[in-house]
């Protein structure tokens, strides 16, 4: 992976009607790199994404695509699924994808070959020949991100990919965002649901309240939080409480508690010594959905874990 930055972005900022929705986000992708950009609902990360890739002018601060500073001069390099979903419901699958792919310089017959090639990869070449109306809500979102990517670009960037599809097709996405990154593209998304940031990002950026609020790899925002062990004694004597972490709780036989700052050997030990043993022992890495609330507050209602 290159340290070649594809996008960066210093001190982005944009008002609506006088509001600062976008407050100074910086943001460096480099190449090869899957980049999640994380918030709940109006944080401000479709604004961001429209902004890098020129389509909104930035009111402060500067961005760049591949180190130009005309983001939309690179539009043939790139690939975007917008958060409005739209394609022509009498096309059928092949022919929009195709189509897309046209209006990014992409040949119309090699286009159709692609397309193909990509709806029977992706477990849709049923649907080759169907007529959009005809595919169901996901369906149709798959063939729009095929149609997003079929010209081979070198940056791919989805805005809330995963937005209402079923468990099966996210499968799938989540599948095709590994390829491409696989094929050697750089591939940025905006996303509320942290499972696919957790699985995919190599880097994330949080962004509330139209601020950035953490940037870094998934195990640095899981560090916001402390591991917590589940512990299940052979003897429940007397004792055993004043014994544990303070903050022990209790939860049928087992105790649940933070990660001793020295490490569960000591404690271990003393259990042990003083004759209740151990039935069973778990250590729990916080998720990144709870790290996530811890970094931004009261903001991250809307965020799915």
């Amino acid at each position: 992976m290159s340290d070649d930055p594809v996008v960066r972005a210093t001190d982005l900022s944009k008002f609506f009607n006088g509001r600062l929705v976008v407050d100074g986000i910086d943001l460096e992708v480099t190449r090869g790199m899957i980049y999640g950009v994380l918030g709940p609902n109006g944080a401000g990360k479709t604004t961001t994404l429209r902004m890098l890739l020129g389509i909104l002018e930035p009111d402060r601060g500067s961005r760049a695509i591949f180190g130009n500073a005309n983001p939309r001069a690179e539009g043939d390099r790139i690939g975007y699924l917008p958060e409005e979903r739209g394609l022509y419901p009498q096309m059928k699958a092949r022919e929009a994808i195709a189509f897309m792919g046209a209006l990014r310089g992409l040949g119309w017959k090699e286009g159709r070959v692609r397309a193909a090639e990509m709806l029977e990869a992706a477990g849709l070449g049923h649907a080759v020949d169907a007529k959009i109306r005809k595919l169901s809500k996901g369906m149709a979102q798959l063939v729009q991100l095929l149609g997003s990517i079929v010209h081979r670009p070198d940056l791919i960037v989805l805005d809330e990919p995963f937005s209402g599809l079923d468990p099966v097709n996210q499968e799938r996405l989540e599948a095709l965002i590994q390829a491409e990154r696989a094929r050697g593209a750089t591939v940025l998304f905006s996303t509320h649901v942290m499972a696919h940031a957790e699985r995919l990002c190599d880097r994330l950026a949080i962004i509330a309240g139209g601020r950035r609020r953490f940037e870094g790899t998934v195990d640095e925002a899981r560090g916001h939080l402390p591991m917590r062990a589940l512990y299940t004694p052979r003897s429940n004597a007397a004792d055993l409480a004043t014994l544990l972490p303070a903050d022990a709780e209790k939860l049928g036989t087992a105790y649940r508690f933070t990660l001793p700052h020295e490490g569960i050997e000591p404690l271990l030990e003393t259990l042990i010594a003083r004759g209740h043993g151990i039935a069973g022992l778990s250590i729990e890495r916080p998720g990144l959905h709870d790290a996530f609330v811890k970094i931004v507050g009261d903001t991250a209602r809307e965020v799915q874990p």
